[in-house]
């Protein structure tokens, strides 16, 4: 058996280094999801556990705390992308939800897709142009239709990402976009209702959340969106008839198998108006602030905020 695949003994004296802040673009995110945790944590009774703001030197920090498991609260680069995973392996530290290639592999969107594509599951048509080379002539014409998503392959909550109406307005887009990441989707935008469906595990075992629908009052689920109180109102469970819910909860929880996923994940799904629905994107570190859908999710099934952190806490491997 493998370090990495060793279940650690988790008692209220163990100590957890709740791992949050970071170098990404989500990093203010992932400061009140860690608080959050933290918080929580203390609530239960965990006396050891330890707030750590990640920087370059974070593998000094865990190892002059001691830390014996890391509750990772960590968005974006870094975070999800199997970097902090990387390295806690290698520091033989026990860490919570997925695996290293589960983070690498949903990190990038266009990967994702391509995967998820193959496993028969509907997503939305696409390309990803590299904009490293400095070639300023792209157009999606030939291939999608307006209007479009524009999106860096590899940042997460809407971050570097616009909708573009016409092709004049592509390139803009593009560079934006860039700033983030030189690899860039461009995706078909679907009207409809935004949708997501957490999964977690609760005895070892994953269970599907209830559907959470997302109605903003911007154009689409932006950055602003998410995260300012009142812009956005959650539908939970999601309006959808029965057979729709049924088929996005069965392609969720095939989803997050097909990526690797363990632990935890969250699927972001968009629902046209003839109730064909597409899978965005997989979040393999879901947020958890007061305005994250997660906790929403669980708490409609019955599951607390704090026994939805302790239950990821009960992930580490």
């Amino acid at each position: 058996m493998s370090v990495a695949s060793k279940k650690p003994m988790i008692t209220k004296e163990t100590r957890v280094g709740v791992l949050c802040g970071g170098l990404s673009s989500e990093r203010e995110v992932s400061l009140r999801s860690g608080k959050n945790c933290f918080e929580a944590l203390q609530r239960l009774g965990y006396s050891q556990a330890r707030l750590i703001d990640v920087d370059r030197d974070v593998a000094r920090g865990l190892k002059d705390l001691s830390i014996e498991v890391a509750f990772l609260a960590l968005h974006g680069k870094y975070g999800e992308d199997g970097s902090i995973q990387g390295l806690l392996e290698i520091l033989d530290i026990p860490y919570t939800g997925n695996r290293v290639a589960a983070s690498a592999l949903t990190m990038d969107k266009d990967l994702t897709k391509r995967i998820l594509k193959e496993a028969g599951l509907p997503v939305i048509p696409s390309v990803t142009f590299n904009l490293s080379n400095g070639r300023r002539d792209f157009s999606v014409g030939q291939q999608l239709r307006y209007p479009v998503m524009v999106k860096p392959i590899n940042e997460g909550s809407s971050i570097g990402m616009s909708k573009v109406n016409t092709e004049p307005d592509l390139m803009p887009a593009l560079q934006e976009a860039a700033k983030f990441c030189q690899m860039v989707m461009v995706e078909e935008f679907v009207a409809g209702k935004s949708i997501t469906v957490g999964v977690f595990e609760q005895d070892g075992k994953p269970v599907v959340t209830p559907i959470l629908e997302l109605r903003t009052k911007t154009e689409w689920y932006d950055l602003e969106a998410k995260y300012t109180e009142g812009l956005t109102e959650f539908i939970l469970p999601a309006e959808l008839d029965a057979d729709t819910t049924a088929q996005i909860q069965a392609a969720t929880l095939v989803a997050h198998q097909t990526a690797g996923c363990r632990g935890v994940s969250r699927v972001d799904f968009v629902v046209a108006p003839d109730n064909k629905f597409y899978i965005l994107e997989i979040n393999t570190i879901p947020g958890m602030t007061n305005l994250s859908d997660l906790p929403a999710q669980a708490k409609a099934m019955g599951v607390s905020y704090d026994d939805l952190v302790e239950c990821i806490l009960l992930t580490a491997h």
